[in-house]
C-alpha cells in the first residue's frame, strides 16, 4: 500500500449501531460520504438511523444546519441487514463490544468482503491494535481510529498504529480526520493509548480519596470542578460514562500492563457494579438521579465572626495571587520576612500549600505549632472554592481561615487530613502518568496535552500544568505520597525525575 486516499467519494461501512457507531456514521454522512450501517442485532441499525434523524432535526432547529444539508446527510445513510452488503466500501470502521475476540472475528469476516485496498479501522479504546489485526491476511490494512463520545461533537480522535500497520494509513487517517473536522493525535499502541491511560489517576485517586474519607463524593466533585476547573468531578463523570464501563476500561488497562498495581480496580467501584448501580443510566451510581432527586448538598466551613490579620511570607510563590486577592478584598495583609516561603499566618496558625505530606506530619516534624494545609487551585486569583485540612486538634481553626477568604468571595471546603489532599494529588498523578507515557512510548507532550484537553475537557493539559507547578514540586509531592503510603502507584516517572534534577520543562 504505497499510497492511500480516503476522500469524500469513499464509501464508509460502520459496524456497530450503538451510540458510538451511530455517531461515527452520522459524522461520515455529514462529511459527504455514503454510509452503510450494520449491527448484528436485528433492527438496531434502523433504530440508530431514527436517532440520527432526530439529532439532525435538532441541529436544524438550533440553526446549526440547513434543511438541505440535513436531507443530504440522511440520504447518504443506509441501514443494511448483512455483512455482505458492505462489499465495495473503501473504509470500514468497527465500533462493537470492547472485547478482543469479537473484533478479531469481525475483521476476519470483513477482509475478504472488501476491496484489496480497503482500510480497516478499529474504534477500540484500549485494546492492542496489533492484537486486533492478528490473523488477517493483510494486517497492514488495519489501524486504530479512536473517537470519543459523542463522535459528532467531540473534537479529538486518536490514531494508533499497530506493528504491521502501513505508515501510509496513518497519514491518510490524519487527513481524513481533518476533513471530518477533527483534531487527530498519534497515540502509542500501549494500554489505554493516551486518553484512557493518562486519565486513570483522575478516577483512581478520586476513589482512593473517597475510601480514605477525605470528603464525600459530592464534595470531591465540587472541589475538582470549582477549584480545579475540570468540567466534571470524577464521580459524576464515572456516573455519566457508566460505572461498569469505566471499570471495564480500568480492568483492561490493569490486565494489559501485566497487573501493575497502579491500575488495580477499586473495591468501591466493583461493589457498585455488582449491585447494579451503573450511574445515570440506572438512576443511581455514586450519586442518585431522577426528576425528583435534589442535587447533593456540600457545606463549606462557617467563617469565624471576624477576619484576623494575615501575615504573608516575602516570597509567596504559587500563593502570591491569593495574597494579592485578599489585599484587594480589604483583608489586612502584612508581610513578615521571618515566615518561610509560600506560607502565611492566620490567627497564629501557619497556612501552607500541601506538598504531599499530611498537616499532622508537618506540625509534628516542623515543631512550630498547628498547621492548616491548602489544596491546589487552578487559579488562585479567581477560584471560588478552596479545600483545606488541619493537623490533629486544629480543625476548629479552619473557621479563621474561612473568615479571611470570605471577603474575597472564596468558600472553604473542609477536607480530612489525607496526604496530598485532593486536587494537588490528582494533578501530580496525572502529570506523572503522562510523563510515563512519554518515557515508554515516545508520544509527544503536545499530543498528550491536546488529547487530554479535547478528549476529556481538562482545563489544561497535565504536562502544561506540571510546567506551571515545576517538575521538582510534582516529584516532591509524589515522593512524599510514596513515603506515606509505601505504594508503588506514586513512584516517579524517569522523565519526571530527570526534569526535576535538570530544572527542565515538558514543553520547550
Amino acid at each position: 500500500m504505497d499510497q492511500v486516499f480516503l476522500e469524500a467519494t469513499t464509501r464508509v461501512a460502520v459496524i456497530g449501531a450503538g451510540s458510538m457507531g451511530a455517531g461515527i456514521a452520522q459524522l461520515a454522512a455529514q462529511s459527504g460520504h455514503e454510509v452503510r450501517l450494520f449491527d448484528m442485532q436485528p433492527g438496531a441499525a434502523q433504530r440508530a438511523l431514527e436517532r440520527i434523524e432526530a439529532d439532525l432535526d435538532g441541529a436544524v432547529k438550533r440553526g446549526r444546519m440547513t434543511p438541505a444539508a440535513r436531507d443530504a446527510a440522511r440520504a447518504r445513510l443506509v441501514a443494511v441487514q448483512a455483512l455482505e452488503e458492505l462489499a465495495g466500501c473503501g473504509l470500514a470502521v468497527e465500533a462493537i463490544v470492547e472485547k478482543l475476540e469479537p473484533k478479531q472475528q469481525l475483521f476476519r469476516q470483513l477482509e475478504p468482503l472488501l476491496g484489496e485496498r480497503a482500510v480497516l479501522a478499529t474504534n477500540t479504546s484500549s485494546i492492542s491494535v496489533t492484537a486486533v489485526a492478528q490473523g488477517l491476511q493483510h494486517p497492514e490494512r488495519l489501524i486504530g481510529w479512536h473517537f470519543f463520545n459523542p463522535a459528532t461533537r467531540m473534537k479529538l480522535v486518536e490514531i494508533i498504529r499497530g506493528v504491521e500497520t502501513d505508515p501510509a494509513l496513518v497519514l491518510a487517517l490524519h487527513a481524513l480526520s481533518e476533513a471530518w473536522g477533527k483534531t487527530s493525535v498519534d497515540a502509542p499502541n500501549a494500554p489505554g493509548f493516551i486518553v484512557n491511560r493518562v486519565a486513570r489517576p483522575y478516577y483512581a485517586e478520586g476513589l482512593r480519596l473517597l475510601a480514605e474519607r477525605i470528603a464525600s463524593a459530592a464534595a470531591i466533585d465540587r472541589l475538582m470542578r470549582e477549584a480545579g476547573g475540570f468540567a466534571m468531578g470524577p464521580f459524576e463523570l464515572m456516573d455519566l460514562i457508566g460505572v461498569e464501563v469505566n471499570l471495564s476500561v480500568t480492568e483492561s488497562v490493569f490486565q494489559a500492563t501485566a497487573f501493575d498495581p497502579r491500575f488495580a480496580p477499586s473495591l468501591i467501584q466493583q461493589e457498585l457494579v455488582r449491585s447494579g448501580r451503573f450511574g445515570r443510566k440506572s438512576g443511581h451510581g455514586f450519586h442518585r438521579y431522577g426528576a425528583d432527586v435534589p442535587p447533593p448538598q456540600v457545606l463549606t466551613v462557617a467563617p469565624a465572626p471576624a477576619a484576623a490579620v494575615v501575615h504573608c511570607a516575602t516570597d509567596m510563590g504559587l500563593l502570591a495571587p491569593l495574597a494579592e486577592r485578599l489585599r484587594r478584598a480589604g483583608v489586612a495583609v502584612e508581610t513578615d520576612a521571618a515566615l518561610p516561603a509560600e506560607s502565611f499566618n492566620v490567627a497564629g496558625v501557619r497556612v501552607l500549600l500541601t506538598d504531599g505530606r499530611t498537616a499532622t506530619e508537618r506540625a509534628a516534624t516542623e515543631g512550630q505549632g498547628p498547621v492548616l494545609l491548602l489544596d491546589l487551585a487552578r487559579d488562585f486569583a479567581s477560584t471560588a472554592l478552596l479545600g483545606a485540612a488541619a493537623s490533629v486538634g486544629a480543625e476548629a481553626r479552619l473557621a479563621d481561615l474561612a473568615a479571611v477568604l470570605q471577603p474575597a468571595g472564596i468558600g472553604l471546603l473542609a477536607l480530612d487530613d489525607v496526604a496530598g489532599l485532593a486536587l494537588m494529588r490528582t494533578v501530580c498523578c496525572l502529570a506523572n502518568e503522562a510523563a510515563d507515557v512519554i518515557t515508554w512510548s515516545g508520544a509527544t507532550a503536545r499530543d498528550i496535552d491536546v488529547a487530554m484537553r479535547l478528549g476529556t475537557a481538562y482545563p489544561v493539559g497535565p504536562l502544561a500544568w506540571a510546567d506551571t507547578l515545576g517538575a521538582a514540586r510534582v516529584a516532591t509531592v509524589l515522593q512524599h505520597l510514596q513515603a506515606h503510603y509505601g505504594d508503588v502507584r506514586y513512584r516517579r516517572s524517569p522523565l519526571l525525575t530527570r526534569l526535576q534534577h535538570a530544572r527542565g520543562r515538558f514543553h520547550s
